[in-house]
């Protein structure tokens, strides 16, 4: 029972940085934003949902910006948007 214990510990703490590296990042100028809808688009056409509770940092049309992403089904699932200077 220890060593089954311990081979599943080896095994999620070797998981647990494959999930953080998951994430991508996306820079790209805005061309639409809908704090109803929860999305972002982006110039090359890539739709974003944003997460609940996502606080707009003041995003507009021709915003340069960064997103980290994740994949899930077909939608991208943005984490974090940041505004580029």
């Amino acid at each position: 029972m220890r060593a089954l214990l311990s081979n599943l510990a080896i095994v999620a703490l070797l998981a647990t940085p494959a999930a953080a590296l998951a994430a991508q990042t996306a820079t790209g100028t805005v061309k639409s934003f809908s704090a109803h809808d929860m999305t972002l688009t982006l110039s090359d056409g890539t739709t974003y949902m944003l997460p609940k509770g996502f606080k707009d940092p003041g995003l507009k049309a021709g915003e340069k910006v960064s997103v980290t992403w994740d994949m899930v089904g077909k939608k991208h699932e943005a984490h974090t948007v940041k505004i580029l200077k």
